[in-house]
């Protein structure tokens, strides 16, 4: 087993002529970077979902879906 260090990265050992590295977790620019990606995507997905021709759409299928007769 190799037991070189870098930075951010161990080298754990050479098998078929591949070497193995292990990632052991996000830095805190990466938790970052993730949390604000999330984030955007939030506020999209809530800006797409209370937009009118949704809310209206979901309110017809709702609508539909209650009064159909048995």
């Amino acid at each position: 087993m190799i037991a070189a260090r870098t930075p951010h990265r161990r080298l754990l050992r050479w098998r078929g002529g591949h070497l193995l590295i292990d990632d052991s977790g996000m830095s805190t620019a990466e938790y970052a970077i993730g949390t604000i990606a999330a984030a955007a995507f939030a506020a999209i997905l809530y800006t797409v979902v209370t937009g009118d021709s949704v809310v209206s759409a979901l309110t017809g299928l709702v609508e539909r879906a209650l009064s159909v007769k048995l």
